[in-house]
Order: C-alpha cells, then structure tokens, then sequence
C-alpha cells in the first residue's frame, strides 16, 4: 500500500511518461480522451469504474457520451495500460505496461486502494497446478480482497 511519505504527483507523472513511451514504440496515438481518462484512472490508487470516469469527464467537459469512455478503456486495457479489477467491474492503472505479465491485486474493501503485486512464482504455482488438473488457463485473475495497513485496526 503506498505510504504515508508516497509522492503520487510523481507516481502519477511516470505512469503517464511509461505509457507515452510505449505508445512512441508502438506507434499508437495516445488521444487527448485516452489520455485524460488514464489520468484519472490514476488519480489514486484505487479502481474506477466506467460510469465513474464518465461522471468525472461530464463535471470537467459537460456532454460526453458512454461509448467515448468504452472505446478509451478497451484501448487502455487492450495495450496492458491498465488492468481491469473483475470483482469490481473497474480499472486500475498497470505500472508495467511494457511488459506482459500475470500481477495479482490486492483491494481494501474500507478505502479502496487497488494495487498490484508481480509474483511470477504464483502464476507459475497456478500454471503447474492447472497442467496437472489437464485444465487449460483461458484468463488468470488473482483478487485478494480485505484490508489494507492504514485500514486495519488490530
């Protein structure tokens, strides 16, 4: 969980920087929709829900429609830029979208805070475990849900 010493405007910044670098590589245009919607997806380190980003857009640019933020979140999701947390049907921004991996996600259910661990050997502990089931692994999703340190009251 970020700590209380945790600078997020520069968090915020090398995100956006990592991704417009990745997008440079790629040759993919970072619009001014998708980026501002990253930008809010990364506000904090919590998930936001699509009717979220679209209420946030709304109070900073009046008329924006649902497909406009849809289209902006597959592009965001489908170039691993953000990930998005199933068990809350919301996203969260990815702090490794140059590379692929499996990560897993812790969630408070108090404040919110979403974020990312990268434990290769949990997705391959799963792989193994689901080879020797003869199950073959369509979609790897890790959500540990409870609560975080600042949360906590024991």
């Amino acid at each position: 969980m970020p700590s209380n010493d945790h600078d997020h405007d520069r968090c915020l910044n090398e995100a956006l920087d990592r991704v417009q670098a990745v997008c440079s590589e790629r040759g993919l245009k970072l619009t001014e929709m998708r980026r501002r919607i990253l930008e809010l997806i990364w506000t904090s380190h919590r998930a936001y829900g699509a009717y979220d980003l679209l209420e946030m857009l709304r109070a900073e640019r009046g008329r924006v429609d649902p497909p406009t933020v849809y289209r902006a979140l597959d592009f965001l999701r489908d170039q691993g830029f953000i990930h998005r947390i199933e068990s809350l049907n919301a996203f969260v921004g990815c702090p490794l979208p140059d590379r692929s991996h499996n990560g897993q996600f812790f969630i408070c259910d108090d404040c919110g805070t979403t974020l990312e661990a990268q434990d290769n050997s949990i997705s391959k502990a799963l792989q193994r475990s689901a080879e020797e089931q003869g199950f073959r692994v369509q979609q790897k999703i890790v959500e540990l849900r409870g609560l975080c340190a600042n949360c906590r009251t024991d």
